[in-house]
């Protein structure tokens, strides 16, 4: 397992690993961190093609998400001491899934931040053209981006810094060639055996899994005026129900 680890928290509390999104890092949870690191050591990766990590081949990029999903397992099995809580936003959420499923032996627990859980083979042009250019505003240090962050949202200073930090050590052949394969989520979240509680927008797409889903472990936590980055657009009302599950005072399973 060769991609950076930030580790955080408490040495000896149980490891809660924490996966980012696409176009971000393992340093982008100040907030996150600050709140759980009394209660659990934090393992937090670059995923590859992010931070520090390495970047892919140009065979892995045939099929990144399999490569991304062999990256979680490995960091489960080289470096928790047990199964782990797994907390993964967007393209991580996904990661999160998947790993979990192929892997649930190594998952005490599943917390998903509006995951990612289209079925598509390859992105559009359009998304790359988008991403490129996203990035390409960063080129200066992030100077306009931070004051646009701080004027339209209400993240936190330390939240915006980090994110805006992460946006320069992006692999960018992975947004030429980011393909996410099929996915039947709803089969997934159905059949699962791990304890999870999505964490969604109550207006977006994925809260509609709501209504599919029957499997008694599987929680969905649709908030109100919140935004794909659920914990920084409504960091109270994500952590009044996140925050108890993760310490087993809620749920179906302790």
């Amino acid at each position: 397992m060769n991609n950076v680890v930030h580790e955080f928290g408490t040495p000896d509390a149980r490891d809660l690993v924490l996966l980012h999104g696409l176009t971000e890092a393992g340093t982008t949870w100040p907030d996150a961190v600050q709140r759980w690191g009394s209660h659990f050591r934090i393992l937090a990766p670059d995923l590859r093609g992010h931070g520090h990590s390495p970047r892919f081949t140009a065979a892995q990029l045939s099929d990144p998400m399999a490569v991304l999903r062999d990256d979680v397992i490995g960091l489960l099995e080289a470096v928790c001491r047990g199964p782990a809580i797994l907390l993964g936003h967007s393209l991580g959420g996904r990661l999160a899934l998947i790993a979990s499923a192929a892997r649930p032996d190594l998952v005490d627990r599943l917390v998903l931040e509006d995951p990612v859980l289209a079925s598509l083979d390859a992105a559009p042009a359009s998304f790359a053209e988008q991403q490129h250019q996203f990035l390409d505003a960063f080129a200066d240090g992030g100077v306009g981006e931070r004051a646009r962050a701080h004027a339209a949202t209400n993240w936190s200073a330390a939240e915006i810094e980090a994110w805006s930090l992460s946006k320069t050590l992006v692999d960018r052949a992975l947004i030429d060639h980011l393909s996410l394969g099929p996915l039947d989520a709803v089969a997934l979240l159905q059949d699962s055996i791990t304890p999870t509680l999505l964490v969604v927008p109550a207006d977006g797409e994925t809260a509609r899994h709501r209504a599919l889903v029957t499997n008694p472990l599987i929680q969905v936590a649709a908030l109100d005026g919140v935004g794909h980055c659920v914990r920084r657009d409504g960091r109270d009302a994500f952590h009044g129900v996140v925050d108890p599950f993760l310490l087993g005072e809620t749920g179906p399973h302790v």
